[in-house]
């Protein structure tokens, strides 16, 4: 893209990461994972609060998935001139609005409007975090500092989740999102002060999104990331069935920690490695899962094998946004933020997706049915992913920033 007054001067490689404006992008992501899943951890208080049984509350979830699906796309490329630092805090305005409005509803219907207004604002959040990340650095910096904007999704699901269920039953739910709306008001302040601006595309270099989808690499990276969120949220969805019938049903918190913690050190050895490492992490990584899912599906009883391949697993996932998303703005040059609003949608649906195959799989031929097919979709994704070296996953291209 082109440069304006508004944009900083980038930093060095040989000089250290510019950690205010990266936390800014941490915490935005962060809020953005807690918003999405803290009715997870509070849903019984909402239901009976908002008149409604656990079923339909656990709606608005789904509510909010939606609003990232329908708005992503169109958002994007509605605001793709606007300088970025503008469109990045409308979008904590909104979840300020909509966590707000949470906190303060007594009727559902409102409380749904709420959660869609939130998922809107998720997909420009994410639409931005990359982009934004690898804009603060020089090419060598690019990768560690885009890893560090996207740890606060592992973070909030190993930790903020947690704290978020346990606040909701010690000070109840409504003030619990209230609480998540003060955080955001306070990052607010905190990214208007400390994160550079930088501008938004030129008009007259904007281009048709159909365009930006042909462009070598895009699809291939779209179709890996589909088949790797759909194999995961297969798994992760009905974990706790899948360990019921290993014998393991005590274990399901002690197992999802022993995940997000995992994903979090995943996140720290991307940002390590990625900038000189990229088409091998993205091998390793979906090997990884790959190997993980086979291990699941000979239904191992043995807890010191479940810990490690769930560990392994969250091994893969962790750094998988970083590597991803990174590999998607490589393909995809100045028309990166664009293009990563098709990989949100992308991600969500296949959230949603992943959600209604894991429920069908698991009625119809039991949990270990699960494993098996995040086994089919993993093994021609590692194949593509390998074969992939030119434009998907090249070993050596500099992200675009």
């Amino acid at each position: 893209m082109s440069t304006t007054r508004l944009e900083a001067p980038r930093t060095s490689s040989t000089e250290r990461l510019p950690l205010p404006s990266l936390i800014a992008l941490f915490t935005a992501g962060l809020i953005t994972t807690l918003t999405e899943a803290l009715p997870a951890g509070v849903l019984p208080q909402m239901s009976r609060a908002l008149g409604v049984s656990e079923s339909v509350a656990g709606q608005t979830v789904t509510i909010y998935a939606v609003g990232t699906l329908l708005t992503a796309i169109p958002v994007a490329l509605a605001t793709a001139t606007w300088p970025r630092r503008r469109l990045l805090l409308a979008s904590l305005l909104g979840f300020v609005i909509a966590n707000l409005g949470t906190a303060l509803s007594h009727d559902f219907t409102i409380t749904m409007a709420s959660r869609f207004l939130a998922g809107a604002a998720s997909g420009v959040v994410w639409s931005l975090l990359g982009g934004y990340a690898a804009r603060l650095v020089g090419p060598a910096l690019k990768g560690r500092a885009m890893a560090f904007a996207f740890a606060g999704t592992p973070v909030a699901l190993s930790l903020g989740v947690p704290v978020g269920a346990y606040l909701g039953k010690a000070v109840g739910w409504q003030l619990t999102f209230g609480l998540a709306s003060a955080l955001t008001a306070v990052l607010i302040v905190w990214t208007a002060w400390k994160l550079p601006d930088f501008p938004g595309q030129k008009a007259e270099n904007r281009v048709p999104l159909h365009r930006i989808l042909r462009l070598k690499g895009i699809r291939t990276v779209l179709a890996v990331t589909g088949a790797f969120v759909l194999a995961h949220t297969i798994l992760y969805t009905y974990i706790a069935p899948i360990l019921a019938d290993n014998g393991l049903p005590d274990h399901v918190q002690w197992i999802l920690l022993d995940f997000g913690l995992a994903s979090i050190v995943s996140i720290w050895l991307t940002g390590l490695f990625v900038d000189r490492h990229h088409r091998r992490l993205v091998i390793i990584g979906t090997g990884l899962f790959a190997a993980a899912a086979v291990i699941l599906s000979v239904a191992s009883s043995s807890v010191a094998v479940d810990y490690f391949t769930v560990a392994a697993w969250g091994l893969s996932f962790g750094g998988a946004a970083t590597l991803l998303q990174s590999a998607l703005m490589r393909a995809a040059g100045e028309h990166a933020d664009v293009a990563q609003s098709s990989m949100v949608t992308t991600w969500n649906l296949a959230i949603g997706l992943g959600g209604l195959l894991g429920g069908v799989l698991l009625a119809g031929f039991g949990s270990g049915s699960l494993a098996i097919a995040a086994i089919v979709l993993l093994a021609p994704t590692l194949l593509v992913v390998v074969l992939a070296r030119r434009h998907a996953f090249p070993a050596r291209r500099p992200v675009s920033g």
